[in-house]
């Protein structure tokens, strides 16, 4: 019997793992054959339900001896998927694509089992035909009446243009408008009249003008007569005192 397996199992599993990673101690189990193991909690993150197991052993008259040291999964531990060799995944793939196949022929085969029927059936596609005829000449008989009722529309647009003209006298229409143009030929006679009286009052303007003109040359020479016959008068006194 190994004396104190626990102190031997921590020191084995701080060798291989930093001593913050291990736990308290959970249990030991007699593995049968003189064989231990010892089994300590884990501490490291993503590793939930795992625990270290340190297995020791020891022959009669021999010191123990540690065995192995790994961390293994508890129960309800997270574990990885079963490992599933190469080949047979390559088995597995295979499969799945010659499935795939099988599957794309039998729809294909399903068209063409499709087209075959429609092609036995050339009287249904010639009933479908004769169906579309008639809906094209009712379309033809729709038209044909639209474009009778734009006509008509057109026609009554037509007279109403004409009525447009309906109770007005024309000849009276246009003696009215022939006495509006006499009327302005009558205010331009007017207009020219004025304008010659007008050049008559300037005329008369001027005339006295040129009278006023000819009694001041007439007032000018008798002032200058009067004035020689006071010289002539000048020079006889003057000469009868000379005597």
């Amino acid at each position: 019997m190994i004396e104190d397996p626990t102190g031997l199992a921590r020191t084995a599993l701080l060798e291989v793992t930093p001593e913050d990673t291990v736990g308290a101690v959970v249990g030991t189990v007699d593995e049968g054959n003189g064989v231990v193991s010892v089994l300590f909690a884990n501490t490291m993150p993503g590793y939930p339900g795992w625990r270290w197991t340190v297995s020791l052993a020891q022959v009669d008259g021999e010191d123990p001896t540690v065995l192995e040291v790994e961390l293994m999964p508890g129960d309800g531990s997270l574990l990885a998927p079963d490992w599933v060799p190469w080949s047979e995944r390559l088995a597995e793939y295979r499969a799945t694509q010659e499935g795939d196949a099988d599957a794309e022929a039998g729809d294909g085969e399903d068209l063409g089992s499709d087209e075959d029927d429609s092609d036995d059936d050339p009287d249904e596609d010639d009933d479908e035909d004769e169906s579309d005829e008639d809906d094209d000449d009712d379309a033809d008989e729709d038209d044909e009446d639209l474009l009778d009722d734009d006509e008509d529309d057109s026609d009554e647009d037509d007279d109403l243009g004409d009525d447009a003209f309906d109770g007005v006298d024309v000849e009276e229409a246009i003696a009215v408008v022939e006495g509006d143009e006499d009327d302005g030929d009558d205010s331009d006679e007017d207009d020219s009249d004025g304008d010659d009286s007008d050049e008559d009052d300037s005329d008369e303007d001027d005339e006295p003008d040129e009278d006023d003109d000819a009694d001041d040359d007439d007032s000018d020479a008798d002032d200058s007569d009067d004035d020689a016959g006071r010289t002539s008068a000048g020079h006889g006194e003057a000469a009868d005192e000379a005597e």
